[in-house]
C-alpha cells in the first residue's frame, strides 16, 4: 500500500509539473525536464541494502590488493557514510607490525591509489580509529585464537558475530583459512538468527574444471554456498550493471535484442599495459585463464541472458548459468579461436619488450597474451548470431566495450546506392574508461545535396549525472556487507565457465605459435584474428580514444 501511495504521489507531482512549467528560456526548460526526470527516478533496492554493524577481517593485509583496492574502497565508503556504524576493520598477515605502522601504510596507499588521490584528515582520523592489525600465520591455530580475542575486545556483540572475511590471498590457501576459522568458532556453516558470517574470495577460481571443483568442495566443507562471495571486479563496474537496466527497462531496445535484428556482437577488453612484473603468473594463466574464463564470459552472460523473474540474486544468477550452458561447445579450435603473443614494438612512442623478454617468462614461451573467440549460443533468442570476444595486452589503449551490430538495411533505396558506405546501426556499451552508451545510426548531412553518413548519440555517466562513478570494489564490498550476492559468482557459474574454456586449451595441445599469431606491441592483435571474422564478412571495430 505504501509503495502504491508513493507511486500515485509521484505521478501527481509529475502532472502538476507538466501543467505549470516555468515560462522562461530554453535552458530553464531543460532544467525543468531534468528535474522532472529526477522526480521520476525509481528506487529498486529499498530494503535490500541495509547494513548491520560488523567487523571486516582482511587476510593478506600486507598485499597489493589490500593497499591498492580494498582499503581505498573502504575509506571512500566511510567518507560517504555508507559503512555500518559501528564497524571495525582488522588486517591479518604474517609480518610483524603494530596498529600504528599498518595505519601509516594504509594512509600512504589511499593517497597514492584512491580515486581521490587525497586523504581528508578528518575522515581519516575517524576511519583509522576503527582499524587494527592482527599478526599471525594462516595455518597457526594460535593466530586465530588471537583474532578471536581481538574481536571480543570490541565489546559490541555485533562486532563479534557479524563477520566479513576477505581472503586477499592465494586460492591455494582458501581451504586452510576457512578450516581454521571454523575450528576457532569464528565461521559457522549454519547461520543463527541475529548474526552472520561471510567469506569473500578473489579469482582465480581454480586453473581448470577439476581444480575449481576441488576448491569449491574445500570451501563448502566449512561454509555454506550462500556464505561464499566470489568476486569478479568487472561485475562492480557501473556500465556492466547498467546492462540489465538498459535491456529490460527499455522496450525499444529489448525488442531488437535477438537474432531477428542483431547481426553479430563484439566484446573487446584491451589493455595497454604489458605483462610487466607478472610474468611468472602469466606463464601459468595466459589470457584464457586470466580474462576469458571470468571477465569476458561474465559480460557475455549479462548481454545475452534472458530476463530474470526478479532482481533477486538467485534469479539473476540462474539466468546467467542458463546462458553459459547454452554456449555451443567449440569443436574446431582452429576455426573458432585465435591466440596471439606480442613481440617488441612501440607503445606511446617508447619501445616495449616482447613477452618473451619479460621477467620470469620462458624464452620460447607459447603462452597467449591475446585471445579471440567466435562463439554461438544455441537458444531461441540467439540462434545463428556469432559472438566475437577478444582480449589482449600491449594494445594501443585500455578499453572495455560491447558492440551490438544490427543487420544492414535491405538493398533498396539508400543501401542500393551507398553499398558498404552505409554503415549498419550499432549500440556500443563502454565499460571503461569514460563509461557510457553510444547509439550509431545514419542521418542526412545538412545542405542542399543529398548525403547520408553515420552519426552518434552518446550517453555519458559523467555528463548526465554530474557525479563520480564509484570504483568497482566500493560497490562490491558494500554488497557483501549487505549480504546481496547479485554481483558475485555462484559455484555453478564458475564450473560451467571452465567447462567452456577447458576443451579449447586442450585443443591447442603443445602446438607452437605461428608467425601469423604474433603481433607487435602497440597494435590491435595478430593478423590471424582478422581471419576469424573475414569468412562472414565482418571486421573488428576497435575502441576509440575518449574525447
Amino acid at each position: 500500500m505504501e509503495r502504491l501511495k508513493r507511486s500515485r504521489e509521484t505521478k501527481l507531482q509529475a502532472r502538476e509539473w507538466l501543467k505549470f512549467p516555468r515560462a522562461s528560456s530554453p535552458s530553464h526548460h531543460m532544467d525543468d525536464l531534468n528535474q522532472l526526470d529526477e522526480l521520476m527516478a525509481c528506487r529498486l533496492d529499498d530494503g535490500r541494502k541495509a547494513v548491520s554493524p560488523c567487523t571486516i577481517v582482511i587476510f593478506g593485509a600486507s598485499g597489493d590488493l589490500t593497499i591498492r583496492k580494498l582499503i581505498p574502497a573502504l575509506y571512500h565508503l566511510a567518507a560517504e557514510g555508507a559503512l555500518p556504524k559501528p564497524v571495525r576493520i582488522v588486517g591479518f598477515a604474517r609480518r610483524e607490525k603494530d596498529d600504528a605502522a599498518w595505519r601509516e601504510e594504509l594512509k600512504a596507499g589511499i593517497a597514492q591509489f584512491s580515486r581521490s588521490k587525497t586523504v581528508d584528515e578528518k575522515v581519516w582520523a575517524e576511519f583509522a580509529a576503527n582499524v587494527s592489525y592482527c599478526q599471525g600465520d594462516l595455518t597457526d591455530p594460535a593466530a586465530y585464537a588471537r583474532l578471536g580475542e581481538k574481536l571480543a575486545s570490541f565489546g559490541v556483540p555485533e562486532l563479534q558475530k557479524n563477520l566479513l572475511f576477505y581472503l586477499a590471498i592465494s586460492p591455494s590457501q582458501f581451504g586452510a583459512v576457512v578450516e581454521q576459522l571454523c575450528a576457532a568458532n569464528l565461521l559457522k556453516r549454519v547461520e543463527t538468527p541475529g548474526e552472520w558470517q561471510r567469506v569473500v574470495v578473489e579469482k582465480p577460481f581454480g586453473t581448470d574444471l577439476p581444480t575449481a571443483l576441488k576448491l569449491n568442495n574445500e570451501l563448502t566443507r566449512f561454509a555454506h554456498e550462500k556464505q561464499i562471495f566470489r568476486i569478479d571486479h568487472y561485475l562492480g563496474k557501473e556500465t556492466v550493471q547498467n546492462i540489465l537496466m538498459f535491456r529490460f527497462s527499455n522496450a525499444i531496445f529489448e525488442q531488437l535484442w535477438n537474432r531477428t535484428s542483431v547481426d553479430h556482437v563484439q566484446i573487446t577488453v584491451s589493455e595497454k599495459v604489458g605483462v610487466g612484473g607478472r610474468g611468472g603468473y602469466y606463464e601459468e594463466s595466459g589470457a584464457m585463464r586470466d580474462m576469458v574464463q571470468n571477465h569476458l564470459l561474465q559480460v557475455l552472460s549479462l548481454i545475452a541472458m534472458e530476463p530474470p523473474v526478479s532482481l533477486e540474486a538467485e534469479s539473476v544468477r540462474d539466468e546467467k548459468v542458463k546462458l553459459l550452458k547454452s554456449i555451443r561447445p567449440v569443436r574446431d579450435v582452429s576455426k573458432q579461436v585465435v591466440r596471439g603473443q606480442y613481440f617488441a614494438g612501440m607503445v606511446d612512442g617508447k619501445l616495449r619488450n616482447g613477452y618473451r623478454q619479460e621477467e620470469k617468462v620462458k624464452t620460447d614461451s607459447n603462452v597467449e597474451t591475446y585471445l579471440a573467440l567466435k562463439l554461438f549460443i544455441d537458444n531461441w533468442r540467439w540462434s545463428g548470431v556469432p559472438f566475437f570476444l577478444r582480449t589482449g595486452k600491449s594494445m594501443p589503449l585500455s578499453a572495455s566495450e560491447v558492440r551490438i551490430q544490427f543487420k544492414p538495411t535491405p538493398n533498396v533505396l539508400f543501401a542500393a546506392k551507398c553499398g558498404m558506405k552505409l554503415d549498419p546501426n550499432a549500440i556500443t556499451l563502454r565499460l571503461q574508461p569514460n563509461e557510457g552508451i553510444t547509439l550509431r545510426f545514419n542521418g542526412k548531412v545538412p545542405g542542399a545535396s543529398l548525403q547520408v553518413r553515420p552519426v552518434r548519440m552518446h550517453f555519458s555517466y559523467d555528463s548526465e549525472f554530474g557525479a563520480y562513478t564509484p570504483e568497482a570494489y566500493e560497490r562490491l564490498l558494500l554488497e557483501a556487507i549487505a549480504g546481496d550476492a547479485t554481483l558475485f559468482i555462484r559455484r555453478d557459474e564458475v564450473e560451467t565457465a571452465w567447462g567452456i574454456v577447458d576443451p579449447i586449451r586442450a585443443g591447442w595441445g603443445d602446438k607452437p605459435l605461428t608467425n601469423r599469431e604474433f603481433y607487435s606491441a602497440g597494435t590491435w592483435g595478430p593478423v590471424a584474428a582478422e581471419d576469424l571474422l573475414a569468412p562472414s564478412g565482418h571486421v573488428w571495430r576497435d575502441p576509440q580514444p575518449a574525447k
